[in-house]
């Protein structure tokens, strides 16, 4: 634990903390430009925490997404739903959406980590400190080179916002200080087995509104070249999106960045995994395609190492990746004040961490297409005034906190028939 010169080392983790520490100061619920903002000191300030409830849950999907494929994947779409209740009976809604094939966090694991680690230590606290709600969860699971559990740990961020926002009357761009903004222009995805399955789907996105498209590659740099010709021929005005999900090597992945970039794509995702710090700083020196970094981008603290590093022009922004709208609210900043690129993005969420995305993106001004593939694939809501597409665009909800009502009672429903399957 020390250096080479025997002083103590700092952390990512210490630095974290202490760096939300400092933020919060002594007034937990007040940032002029910090992590988070809810305005003046209100009476709320005195509410507390009286319990909460959490319903593990699968949504029925229709489509070919490849992240919900195998035993699990095929059996629909995880969440785990958290209700947060105030003493004075006041109820927040947040939403966890783990995905096994996307990150190492399951259904199961994230209902543990809320219910049992996270939901104790919760229990009697100002929720209005929602920054000393997260240094509470850290205690609880331990950080490891980053946040934990950060896919889990986003629905309690969720609900802790959902209600704030209820207690203060307050949507989360008016939390923040920020214009609503919005309607959210989306992309329609293209995950294709072969090249024939492309026209049908693109003619599929647009009897839904869709104008834009984004497509998933790797491992074939050959198949993902003549895909996104493909794409680009069929929707030339199209904002070509193409995210690897880490599937190239760096070798794979020089090679084909120019290649993609001669078929018409626009920016290429998390070509490689975030470990593979050289080889992100070789495609950035490249310079064949705007290179934006997704999974291993958790908190802020790598977000500004990999920053330092020169590894990236760019994010996918999804608040479910980094813990909740806490983090994701400052990595915008971050890349803003770096001049660096941000996309919304998405892990097909549901409806109630669909209705975060919107707001944080409609909030922060995003213009680019965002890939919330959640409407595309998902076939039930608990929501009591469904989210909707129109257009291939989606309004921001204009309510208190995250701005939906959820029917308790389908939420109830969904979690029952899940305990009956043994999912």
């Amino acid at each position: 634990m020390s250096g080479d010169e025997g002083f103590p080392t700092v952390s990512a983790n210490w630095k974290r903390r202490a760096f939300i520490k400092a933020s919060v100061g002594a007034v937990p619920f007040f940032f002029s430009s910090g992590l988070f903002s809810l305005g003046k000191k209100a009476s709320v300030s005195q509410v507390k925490i009286e319990n909460i409830e959490i319903f593990p849950m699968r949504y029925p999907m229709t489509g070919y997404f490849k992240f919900f494929t195998g035993p699990h994947g095929s059996q629909g779409r995880a969440a785990v739903i958290v209700k947060m209740t105030a003493d004075n009976g006041v109820v927040g809604w947040g939403q966890s959406i783990p995905i096994a094939k996307w990150a190492y966090e399951t259904l199961e694991t994230a209902t543990i980590a809320l219910r049992d680690y996270w939901r104790p230590v919760l229990i009697g606290r100002d929720p209005t400190d929602i920054a000393g709600a997260h240094e509470a969860m850290d205690q609880a699971i331990a950080p490891g080179f980053t946040t934990g559990m950060p896919i889990s740990r986003a629905g309690m961020d969720l609900a802790l916002h959902d209600l704030v926002g209820k207690l203060r009357g307050q949507s989360l761009a008016e939390m923040w200080g920020q214009p609503k903004g919005g309607p959210i222009t989306l992309s329609w995805t293209v995950n294709v087995r072969s090249l024939e399955e492309v026209e049908g789907l693109i003619e599929q996105g647009r009897e839904h509104g869709y104008q834009n498209f984004n497509i998933k590659v790797s491992p074939d740099p050959e198949f993902d070249v003549a895909l996104a010709k493909k794409v680009r021929e069929i929707a030339p005005e199209t904002f070509l999106w193409a995210d690897a999900n880490g599937g190239y090597d760096e070798g794979t992945a020089l090679t084909a960045a120019p290649k993609l970039a001669d078929a018409g794509v626009d920016v290429l995702e998390a070509p490689l995994r975030p470990n593979r710090i050289s080889g992100y700083q070789a495609l950035k020196r490249q310079g064949a395609l705007p290179i934006l970094m997704d999974e291993g981008v958790i908190s802020p603290v790598e977000l500004e190492e990999f920053i330092r590093l020169k590894m990236l022009d760019g994010v996918a922004m999804k608040h479910a990746r980094c813990g909740g709208l806490l983090s994701a609210k400052r990595q915008i900043e971050l890349l803003e004040e770096h001049g660096l690129m941000w996309l919304g993005s998405g892990l097909t969420d549901p409806d109630i961490s669909l209705a975060a995305c919107l707001g944080i993106y409609g909030a922060y001004g995003l213009t680019k297409p965002a890939a919330l593939n959640g409407p595309q694939f998902l076939t039930a809501t608990v929501l009591k005034s469904p989210l909707k597409v129109s257009e291939g665009r989606m309004a921001v909800p204009e309510g208190p906190g995250l701005g939906v009502e959820v029917d308790e009672d389908r939420v109830r429903e969904l979690a029952a028939q899940a305990k009956q399957q043994g999912k």
